[in-house]
């Protein structure tokens, strides 16, 4: 943050300045940096680069009928049997997922909670941080559960014996072959799961990060900078995975499944059957998946938003 001192109206002395001619910044004001609306999905598609063999091998646990192998032996399991590059099965399909669902909640947390700061000259209370984090979460849920399917079956594939494999080339092969052979509606799967934990994730991860900030900053102890960043992601993490792990056991399922489940009730009461900690399957490898990966989206969105975001004053 720069106070900005500079008081002109002259054309030539104002070019540097990223507002419109004539406009006088006083002592009081402060320039700033916020978010362009794609950062968020930028941010989490380099992110899911760099945590994408641990989703693979949550998404392998939870579709476990019973619990046969941990994660150390799930991991060496997938190596053993198909190689190292197994472990980024499906990468194509979790980067379209990230340029969907993530792209669409953060953009829409984003930009709303900045206009209404700037509206009201102040930050948003908590309660109104999680009900925009939900509802973009939600949004973002729906827009993704194409890409999100094709992501859950083509890291499972490998799994299934050769027959049975549906051999996905990549995301876009997936979706087009989804649709022609099961139609829009399968595309959609466990839509109003991947909506719900979408709501539950975006709660977690950007409320949570918000706040967790806020307070950080408000102790005087830490300035806006790597360190507060990265306290305030890794609670924001540990909050996300503690909401949505069992939806997310339920939804893998769903997506995984080939027709057997008729609904998500249906689908609920027979992962149910095996005990309440079935709902919590892989919850280890969630949480060592989903905190780093909320922590290296927000060091990389804090990042561009320093160097690359839209200058205003507050």
């Amino acid at each position: 943050m720069k106070t900005a001192l500079s008081c002109s109206s002259d054309p030539s002395q104002t070019d540097s300045l990223p507002f419109s001619f004539g406009l006088c910044l006083t002592d009081n004001m402060q320039e700033n940096r916020i978010s362009r609306w794609y950062f968020g999905g930028i941010s989490s598609s380099v992110a899911a680069c760099l945590t994408h063999p641990l989703d693979l091998i949550k998404v392998h646990l939870q579709t476990q009928q019973e619990v046969r192998l941990r994660m150390i032996g799930m991991t060496v399991n997938v190596v053993r049997r198909e190689g190292v590059l197994a472990l980024y099965s499906g990468l194509s399909a979790s980067l379209c997922r990230q340029m969907t669902y993530s792209l669409a909640r953060f953009g829409i947390y984003e930009t709303v909670r900045d206009q209404m700061n700037r509206d009201k000259k102040g930050l948003m209370p908590f309660y109104q941080k999680v009900l925009l984090g939900a509802f973009g979460g939600f949004v973002g849920g729906f827009i993704g559960t194409p890409a999100d399917l094709v992501n859950v079956r083509m890291q499972n594939d490998i799994k299934l014996p050769v027959q049975l494999r549906r051999n996905y080339v990549h995301a876009l092969d997936g979706l087009l072959r989804v649709f022609k052979e099961e139609g829009l509606r399968s595309l959609f799967s466990g839509a109003t799961l991947a909506s719900t934990r979408g709501a539950l994730v975006s709660v977690g991860q950007l409320s949570c990060y918000d706040q967790s900030k806020q307070l950080v900053l408000a102790t005087g102890y830490l300035t806006d900078n790597i360190l507060t960043h990265f306290l305030a992601s890794v609670f924001a993490g540990g909050c996300a995975t503690i909401l949505c792990q069992p939806l997310d056991v339920v939804k893998t399922r769903l997506m995984n499944s080939k027709q057997e489940y008729g609904s998500v009730f249906y689908c609920l009461t027979e992962t149910a059957k095996l005990g309440p900690k079935a709902f919590y399957k892989g919850l280890v490898p969630a949480a060592i998946r989903l905190i780093p990966h909320t922590v290296f989206t927000y060091l990389f969105l804090e990042q561009l938003r320093q160097r690359f975001g839209v200058m205003v004053v507050a």
